[in-house]
This record gives C-alpha cells, structure tokens and sequence, in this order.
C-alpha cells in the first residue's frame, strides 16, 4: 500500500502510529527530499534480523534534473517561460551547491550506490531521509543528519512485526507539491507497484487547489482501492460540525474533478495515535479529547463499554478504522487472489493424485492391460507447450497493435479539437484574452482506451488458460486413459490490469498559472498560436502515450504469460510424476497411495476437492 498526499499532511506521522513506533520515521523532513520511504513489516522474521537499505539517485536522473530542472524544467523550456525556467535553473543551481557542501566535491560518485546496514534507528534514517528545517544554518548538524538526503531516492526498511497476520509493505512517498516534479514521478511509480492507495490530507485544508494533483493521479484508481485519511482532526474547534462538512466537500470536489466519488473517507488523528502508544494520553489537550469524544459519539464509532485513557485516546485517532478498512480490501483482493491461486493449483494436484489411482487401480486388477503408451509424453507436452505460448504471444501482439492504433487516434482527435477551440476562441475574442483547455478529455480517451485494451488482454489470457485447462484434461484421458467424466484442469485466473495512474501526470495544460499567461502574450498570429500550441501539447503528451503503449502494455503480457508460464511447469510436473510411478512396479505403485483402502483415498480426494471448491473464486 502506498501513502501520498500534501507535505505537512501528518502522512509520516500516521505511517509511524500505524506501525505502533512514534519516532521510527523523522516526521520533520523538509520539501527538498524526494524519498519513498518502504517499510517491509513481516510477523515471521526475528526481530534481530531488522535491516535497512538506501538508494541513491543514478547519474542519468541526477543529471535529467540538474540539466533541464526536471519535469517543471522540460515543461517550462517547452513554454517558453524564461523567467520560470531561470527560477529552476537557479534552484538547481543551489540544490547541487548544498550537496557538494555537504557531501564534498566527488558527491557525484556516490550517484547510483546502495547503502545497506544490519540495524534500524533513528539516526540512520536520518541521516538519509530527513534535512531537517533549518539545515542551511547549522552546517555541523547537516553533516550526520540529512547527510544523503539530497542524492536518497529510496530507503527500504525490513522489520519484525509480531502482531500482523501477514506480511505489509507500506510506502511513504514525498509529497506531490515539489518544485521539480520529481516526486510526482516517484509517487506514480509507487502508486502503480501498490494494491492499495491511502489518500492523506490535512483536516484543515481538506482538498485546497493543490490537491488537485492528488485527485488526477488517483483518477484512475478504482474506488475500492483508494482510501482517503483526514488527519490531524484534533486541530479542529468543533469536530462534531466541520467533519460532516469536510466529508461533504471532499465528496463534492471528487465528483468535479472526476475522481473516485465512492472512495471510503476515515477521520483520523496520528497525534492521539501516537500519545496513546507511548502511554502519554495526557499529551492531547483535555479540550481537544473532549470534542472529539462529542463527534465519536454523535457518530456511534466508539465501542461499548468502559475505556482506559489510552484506549479511548486510540479509538480517537481512527487508527482502528483504517485497519478494519485495510483488513477488507487485502482479504477481498489480494488475498482472495491467493487464497484462489493455492486453491486452484491444489485442486490440480488433486487431481492428479486421483487420475494416478486410477492407473492405479485398473492395473492392480486387471494385470493382462496392455502398458501405457508414456514414451509419447513428453513430445505431448513440449507441443501442447508451444502452443499455448504461441497463442498467447500472439493474441497479445494483436491486441497491442490495436491498443496503440485507438491512443494514436485519441491522441490527434485531442489536438485536433483543443487546436479547434483554440482559433475558436481568437476568432471570438481575439489575442487579447486568455484561452485555458481542460485536458480532462484526453486523460478520459486514454483511459478508455487503456480499458479496452485491459479487458482485451484479459480476456485473451482467460480464453488461452481455459484452453490450455481443456488440452492437459484431455492428454489425461488419452495418455492415462481416464474414465472419470468429471475430471478436468482448473484453468488460473488471469492477473489483474494495474490502473493507468500515468495518466495523472501534470502537463501543461493543467497549471493555470502566470507563465501561461505569458506564453500566450508572447504569441503574435493565429497561426502561430496554433502551431506552436499543438507542438508544446505533442511534446507534453507523447511521453505518456509511449508509456503506455510500450512499459505499461508490455507489463501486463509479461505477468499473463507469466501466469502461463507457472501452470505449464505446475502441469509438466503433476503428469511427469504420474508418469513415473505408473511406469514403477506393482508394489511402487501402491506406494504413490500411502494407504491400503483405495475407497477410502477416493473419499478423502473428494471431500478436498469440495473443500478447495469453496476456496476458489
């Protein structure tokens, strides 16, 4: 799961009480650093075997940001902003000066490495993670704390958590609002690796205008997937009366902004968590625990019974609720996957056992059988083999070349209507005015197009697998001679189609801010505003729809021929033992059953067969 939201939202501070350790992450970091921070909790590791490893930057990001100042760079060299552009160039400018201060002048050389250590604490985070506020002034102090922090763009933390019933990886990104853009690619990288997205934001500006980038990059997330914390809701006066009204505006922006309206939305207090981990309740102000005791109530989310101040103070940080909230989305995604992916691969070897028994059986009580004929086993299955693999090669390659024709054509109906409206526009108003578009349009073509592509792919890997299922059935029946009429192979199910959040990507189209309005002052002639718009708004979207058509495609044909991939060697193993032990004596055979009552073996193989059934989905 990953945490994203506005710097200053409390996201460190909630990740920390969510993992029941107030001081584990610095919560203090300021804007320059773009780390995602992943903590990789596990319940079946010792805690001694706690570690931490540190990424850095490689030269060609590195270098992408110091030559063109980054995304904001790129685009404002592509407005023609100068004055923009020059702000970045000399922020730029100070961020490689302050980091050759603080590293020395071969800081270059560090670009790339890994840093790995046996332990975790607080300095070591530090010293990778966090500048602290006021780092320019206290040069002693920079140098251990936010040493690397400039050049850090990933720190993985493993640690031992007893209590979880599974293994966790929780990602704590930058927030979106950085000078460079840079975080907003890190984000959507982490975003698109995850199962589930945890919206932070900040009682007391809920949805301000920046947030807007928020709302694109979960666009395209489902709803059910998407979680939306308010925190820090013991700064609120009247909780009881602003969070019904933060709730219906959040609600209300989400639907104009086409975001995801039917995402659950929890209150909650990463302060009170906190106090209530360290035994400290105490720490929250008896004026701030009442009211929000008052909203709890009126809202019926407090338990039954008598509480101690910790545990009160606990259900007052809405803790409780993000965990119940997480605990459903695992169990009814991801962990149903599982649960569907175990049960099916069992139900397999089921029935391989039983087609087993069943060469078994016939060969025990009629020894004048004439041999199987396995010799022809494996030429069977290498052909069986290429086949499903050449299948779905090649369905996929078809449904690639279709995907890339519908974005080529969403992306020129796009320009063609925004360079429309554009002239539209001069001719109604003239030069004088300024004209926006909102490039929502292009993001909805895309994204159908990249649902239709999604659905393809899909049903090409369903209808590949099935078939796949139906061939190994019937070279049981022919190779085994089995007779049972309800024998088959239980076909995996297709991989899920990840969310396109690239198409949150901000461009140009979407700040509305004073370099537009000098991009378009500068700008003399219909023509050239035409021209020159459709060019900057090609360059600006073309790295998307290359994105999409190439990494982002051929992601989801290497998971589905992944899949394949594991059922054909899950298949070849099953059959080859099979294969064996039928070829074995009498007296090996009888082995392959561990038991002397065949009725009863059958029994069993058929009560696990109802019960693996259940299991899948």
């Amino acid at each position: 799961m990953t945490m994203i939201g506005q710097v200053k939202a409390g996201k460190t501070s909630l990740v920390n009480a969510m993992v029941g350790q107030p001081d584990l992450l610095p919560a203090d970091v300021n804007p320059w650093t773009s780390v995602v921070t992943a903590l990789h909790l596990n319940p079946n590791t010792a805690p001694e075997d706690d570690r931490a490893s540190f990424s850095f930057f490689d030269m060609e990001e590195w270098g992408r940001l110091l030559d063109r100042g980054g995304r904001i760079g790129e685009l404002a060299a592509r407005a023609g902003a100068e004055d923009e552009l020059e702000k970045v160039r000399e922020q730029v400018v100070e961020m490689r000066e302050k980091s050759r201060k603080r590293l020395g002048d071969k800081f270059e050389l560090l670009l790339g490495q890994q840093h790995d250590y046996n332990h975790v604490d607080g300095d070591l985070i530090e010293r990778y993670v966090c500048l602290g506020d006021d780092f320019e002034d206290d040069f002693e102090t920079s140098q251990a704390q936010g040493r690397f922090a400039d050049i850090t763009k990933s720190a993985e933390l493993f640690l031992h958590r007893g209590a979880l019933p599974m293994p966790l990886c929780i990602r704590d990104t930058p927030g979106v609002n950085d000078t460079f853009m840079i975080r907003e690619q890190i984000t959507i990288r982490a975003i698109r690796e995850s199962r589930i997205c945890v919206v932070v934001l900040a009682a007391h500006q809920a949805l301000s205008s920046v947030d807007l980038a928020l709302i694109r990059m979960i666009a395209n997330v489902k709803s059910r997937e998407v979680l939306i914390v308010v925190n820090r809701i013991d700064e609120l006066s009247d909780p009881k009366s602003q969070i019904p009204e933060i709730r219906d505006s959040i609600r209300q922006t989400l639907k104009d902004h086409d975001g995801p309206v039917d995402a659950q939305i929890i209150f909650t207090s990463a302060y009170c968590g906190n106090a209530a981990l360290m035994g400290m309740p105490e720490h929250v102000e008896d004026k701030a625990r009442d009211a929000l005791t008052a909203w709890a109530k009126s809202e019926d989310i407090l338990p039954k019974g008598e509480m101690t101040d910790d545990e009160l103070m606990w259900e007052l940080s809405g803790l409780p609720r993000i965990y119940a909230a997480l605990s459903e989305r695992i169990s009814e995604g991801m962990g149903q996957e599982l649960l569907d992916r175990v049960a099916k691969s069992a139900m397999n070897l089921a029935n391989g056992i039983s087609a087993a028994q069943q060469v078994v059986s016939r060969r025990e009580n009629d020894a004048e059988l004439p041999p199987l004929q396995l010799e022809q086993l494996e030429g069977a299955l290498r052909k069986l083999e290429n086949k499903a693999m050449e299948t779905m090669v090649g369905a996929f390659d078809a449904a690639i070349v279709d995907f890339d024709k519908r974005l080529e054509r969403s992306h020129r109906s796009f320009l063609e209507r925004a360079t429309g409206s554009l002239l539209q526009h001069l001719d109604s108003h003239g030069e004088d005015e300024v004209w926006e578009y909102d490039p929502s349009g292009l993001r909805i073509l895309m994204r159908t197009a990249y649902q239709v592509f999604g659905r393809n792919a899909q049903g090409t890997t369903k209808k590949v697998l099935t078939q796949t299922a139906e061939d190994y059935a019937a070279l049981y029946h022919r190779l085994f001679e089995v007779s049972d009429e309800d024998f088959g192979i239980e076909a995996p199910t297709p991989p899920r189609i990840p969310a396109p959040v690239l198409l949150g990507q901000t461009i140009a189209l979407d700040l509305k801010g004073s370099w537009w309005s000098r991009w378009w002052h500068r700008r003399r002639g219909y023509s050239s505003f035409a021209t020159e718009f459709a060019e900057m708004i090609k360059a600006e979207t073309d790295p998307i729809v290359d994105a999409l058509r190439g990494a982002h495609a051929n992601a989801i044909r290497d998971d589905a021929v992944q899949v394949l991939k594991d059922f054909l060697m899950e298949q070849r193993g099953i059959l080859t033992r099979i294969a064996s032990e039928a070829q074995a004596e009498p007296d090996g055979i009888g082995t392959l059953l561990d038991e002397n009552s065949a009725a009863a073996k059958r029994a069993q193989l058929k009560q696990t067969m109802a019960t693996l059934t259940g299991f899948a989905a």
